[in-house]
């Protein structure tokens, strides 16, 4: 699936690839809800029907990203209410083996992730992931999404990699599309960014049941 001999770069995306989705879909789907509810005196169903489509209209959005938006729009403190359930945060399967291997192979690696530096700084704290990656960078410091193909142009100045040389592994389809679009030559998919979840049936990229099949070395 992967041909390490001719992989360079390696650009990793944090949440649904290295860290299991459920945290996040956990608490945009239940938590936040839960307390919005208990804002306004609403029911937890009342609650997502008022929420959910103002959560898909900005989807794919740098705002749909940004812990102060959704602080300043739901009149709620969203970096709060995620450290309130930090226990959910977790690494999925061989991904710490993964990247020490990465390392000793002299691989350029890098997490970059839209997540917003207050959610970055929550769940670096919470699995030391840092430790493993030299290089993190964060979408909001270029004020675009991944989904932008423009971004890559971008994160091409800030974090020089050859498109040929180079594999990213990322969760999401619109993302890994924008990548291809701008020419990155290696792209996976993951089948279980949540695993509580169902697995995706993703046809139009390769991709990974999890960090052992691609193991290297």
């Amino acid at each position: 699936m992967v041909d390490w001999q001719q992989i360079d770069s390696v650009l990793l995306d944090m949440d649904g690839t290295l860290l299991d989705l459920y945290f996040d879909n956990y608490f945009w789907r239940e938590h936040v809800p839960l307390r919005y509810a208990e804002k306004h005196a609403l029911s937890v169903d009342d609650a997502k029907r008022t929420l959910f489509p103002i959560f898909r209209n900005k989807e794919g959005t740098m705002d749909w990203y940004c812990v102060d938006y959704w602080s300043q729009t739901l009149e709620l403190d969203i970096a709060q209410l995620k450290a309130e359930i930090d226990h959910l945060i977790a690494i999925h399967p061989y991904v710490i083996e993964f990247l020490d291997r990465l390392r000793k192979m002299n691989k350029q690696v890098a997490l970059v992730t839209n997540a917003h530096q207050k959610s970055l700084m929550l769940k670096m704290d919470r699995t030391a992931l840092h430790n493993h990656i030299e290089t993190i960078i964060c979408a909001h410091d270029f004020g675009m999404p991944k989904e932008n193909p423009e971004f890559w142009e971008r994160l091409q100045g800030r974090h020089p990699f050859k498109k040929q040389n180079t594999l990213l592994i990322d969760d999401s389809l619109s993302v890994l599309r924008s990548a291809q679009q701008y020419g990155i030559a290696s792209l996976l998919a993951v089948y279980h960014p949540d695993s509580q979840d169902v697995r995706r049936n993703v046809e139009e990229f390769e991709a990974i049941e999890d960090f052992d099949q691609i193991m290297p070395g």
